[in-house]
């Protein structure tokens, strides 16, 4: 079985060298221009890609939250460190309870696994098959087709919708014609930030061919302006549905790898044997802190991050560049230039950007950082824009 992705990236340490900004740029620009091509797994592997960056560079390639875990998630893990040296089983059973009651199912309909990624990696595992394909968006999160392909499972690219989410009629039709499927939609939708409107994917689910499956990764739901737009009430009424949530993006924990995955029972049981048999000890207390304070925390960095998107796009529309209206943590921008040369141009100001995304071979992913990381692109950006 391949090993299973992670949606973060690992960090590197200082060596205890000296590094200018302008250096650390010319080396980054020369390694990555010598790579064939540019994955999530290339780029999340810091310590591939050059010396140890400069502490200010900032760092807007990954959808991370420059938040970080909250306050309470944070003395929960100053707490269980010292314990650590023990595996914990008995505070699973638990965990699996917080994170259904939060979701508004029962513990046997929730799975819980390092990042949404590996619940995605047991559900491919599960659902697809020598005659059952992966059917997804095109472009679209790569880890599922990656898994599909790794495992000889035959995967159906279906281009996006003109509102840049799920066409789901398309993906339906698709499903019908291969005799079944898993179908794939991640939404809001990584890298267009759009979010497949939540009639769509009530149409999608209730017309579902047989032998059919729909996964939903919700990983940027909450970032949206209704996050209530969401797939968890198919879940409730027991349908073909898988949808999966992490407590990487808005939670702040993507170093922690802490996500879940949410389905009638007997999925669960089907998805289960496909991932690890615990999580991190540290990260499941993390999580269960979060799960404790409640919506308001999710509704306070929600706001933060609405204002910041909507002062990033207000800028853009200013400068008349175009972009796709987001309701994730990140932006594609249309730069009318191949996205590898333009990011190259931003490392040596210090900015880290979003890769290529081909066939959007013209638009570039940005996260959202903190409002001084976004001025410090805002300035990187029009530099090398206007050049």
């Amino acid at each position: 079985m391949p090993r299973r992705r992670s949606r973060g990236k690992l960090a590197c340490g200082r060596e205890g060298t000296v590094l200018s900004r302008r250096s650390f740029g010319r080396s980054l620009a020369g390694s990555l221009a010598a790579l064939p091509a540019l994955s999530e797994a290339v780029l999340a592997q810091r310590q591939l890609i050059g010396p140890p960056p400069p502490g200010d560079t900032v760092w807007l390639n990954a959808n991370e939250n420059p938040q970080g875990p909250g306050e309470a998630a944070l003395e929960a893990m100053r707490q269980v460190l010292p314990d650590s040296g023990r595996y914990h089983f008995e505070e699973f059973r638990p965990l699996h309870a917080a994170v259904a009651a939060s979701v508004g199912l029962d513990a046997e309909q929730v799975l819980v696994g390092a990042g949404s990624s590996e619940i995605l990696h047991a559900a491919i595992d599960a659902f697809t098959s020598p005659e059952r394909p992966l059917i997804t968006l095109h472009p679209s999160y790569e880890l599922p087709f990656m898994v599909a392909g790794a495992l000889g499972r035959r995967v159906i690219r279906v281009p996006l919708a003109d509102h840049h989410g799920a066409s789901v009629k398309s993906m339906v039709e698709e499903a019908a014609r291969a005799g079944g499927g898993l179908l794939y939609v991640c939404n809001p939708n990584n890298p267009t930030g759009a979010l497949t409107p939540s009639l769509e994917i009530d149409w999608m689910i209730e017309n579902l061919p047989a032998n059919t499956f729909a996964l939903i990764d919700e990983a940027y739901i909450h970032f949206a302006d209704d996050p209530g737009q969401n797939a968890l009430e198919h879940v409730k009424k027991s349908r073909n549905v898988i949808v999966t949530r992490t407590f990487s993006k808005i939670y702040g924990m993507a170093g922690l790898r802490i996500g879940f995955g949410c389905a009638r029972g007997e999925f669960i049981r089907r998805m289960e044997p496909f991932r690890d048999t615990v999580v991190s000890i540290v990260g499941a207390r993390a999580a269960l802190a979060a799960l404790r304070e409640g919506p308001r925390f999710l509704e306070q960095r929600r706001a933060v991050f609405t204002k910041i998107r909507a002062d990033l796009c207000a800028w853009l529309k200013a400068k008349n560049v175009a972009h796709i209206e987001s309701q994730a943590n990140f932006v594609m921008i249309d730069i009318g230039r191949d996205p590898r040369e333009f990011g190259l141009a931003m490392l040596k100001k210090g900015v880290v950007v979003g890769r290529p995304f081909p066939p959007l071979n013209r638009m570039l992913r940005v996260s959202l950082g903190t409002e001084q990381d976004m001025a410090r692109f805002r300035e990187a950006f029009w530099e090398v824009y206007k050049a």
